[in-house]
């Protein structure tokens, strides 16, 4: 009996580390000690520009986002999807990411699947000045499936003790600024793919205004914050972040509000885009639900005192970055009312 015989193809697993060993290389810098194929990943600790350090990491999955990438075997951004979901969780807290690690699951491995979503996390990677430093894939046909694969990604950041953000600086009359999304990033996909079980919509079809087939809006990658936002961290002007995944407005808001700090936002100060319109809709959904489950067309917040709004904004414009004024603080009970 050959272990082929059980489900897993150590061939096709080679096969698939040799094709993207030297498209993982182009993400690494000076820092990167390992080479790819080791039992650990390395990389120098020695950071000359902090007097004190920090180390942040963090762990996300893309989740079922995946099923809807397998199901039109559309794979180009789900590497995307991770790195920069897991960029903007250490960025809400001041860090500037350093390396990331990830986990591919799959029930069957396929080299060019596997080659097109590391190039992806490659790409974002690139594009954010992080080095992609290890992973492992792993193939289990009695877990995942033949068809299923699933996506984590592990980041680690630095950053300055004394310039943590936390919330803790946020004060009553701080304005909340929305940073615009690029549709539902890597949250509320279980909803979304149910709406569209109960209501038999065609992914391969274009509904409203939508210029693209909707599986392709659907598929959109995670947008990354990391060159919008760092440059307001290096001026110390920002009071405190919340990236917008799970929970939506209300329970990611909450998380970095002090207590007695309520946060007030206002729906009607951006257009919420139609893709979310028409998920609402088609779901019968109640605003507070959908406000919770999705984004609704913001992917970060960002608190700024209102002495800093006009450096903020400035900053903000410089980048091209798409953002509202939703709302500002007000004395309450550590909660979130979107009106």
């Amino acid at each position: 009996m050959k272990y082929s015989e059980s489900g897993v193809n150590i061939d096709k697993g080679m096969e698939s580390i040799n094709k993207i060993k030297e498209i993982v290389k182009k993400t690494f810098n000076i820092n990167v000690i390992s080479d790819i194929g080791g039992f650990g990943s390395m990389y120098n600790a020695r950071f000359k520009d902090y007097k004190e350090p920090i180390l942040v990491s963090s762990a996300d999955g893309v989740g079922t986002k995946l099923l809807i990438a397998e199901k039109m075997n559309m794979f180009e951004n789900t590497g995307k999807d991770i790195v920069n979901h897991s960029i903007n969780d250490i960025l809400a807290v001041g860090a500037k990411p350093l390396y990331f690690l990830d986990y591919i699951g799959c029930g069957k491995v396929d080299p060019n699947t596997v080659e097109i979503i590391v190039r992806s996390m490659s790409e974002a990677c690139l594009e954010s000045k992080v080095s992609l430093i290890g992973g492992e894939l792993a193939e289990m046909s009695t877990i995942y499936g033949n068809t299923h694969y699933d996506i984590v990604g592990f980041i680690t950041g630095v950053m300055e003790k004394d310039k943590a953000i936390t919330g803790e600086n946020i004060n009553v009359d701080d304005f909340i600024i929305g940073l615009h999304s690029d549709g539902f990033h890597t949250n509320g996909y279980s909803l979304i793919r149910k709406i569209i079980d109960d209501n038999n919509i065609d992914l391969q079809s274009t509904y409203g205004t939508m210029k693209k087939p909707l599986y392709q809006e659907l598929l959109k990658p995670h947008k990354a914050y990391l060159k919008s936002v760092m440059p307001l961290i290096n001026e110390n002007i920002v009071n405190g972040i919340a990236h917008i995944t799970g929970g939506g407005l209300y329970d990611n808001v909450k998380r970095v509000l002090p207590d007695n700090t309520e946060a007030r936002i206002y729906s009607e100060q951006w257009e919420i885009p139609e893709l979310f319109k028409f998920f609402v809709e088609k779901g019968n959904l109640e605003t507070k639900e959908s406000f919770r489950v999705f984004n609704m067309g913001i992917g970060m917040v960002i608190f700024v005192g209102k002495d800093n709004l006009v450096k903020a904004e400035k900053l903000l414009n410089s980048t091209k970055t798409e953002y509202s004024i939703i709302g500002k603080t007000i004395k309450g009970l550590n909660g979130v009312i979107i009106e």
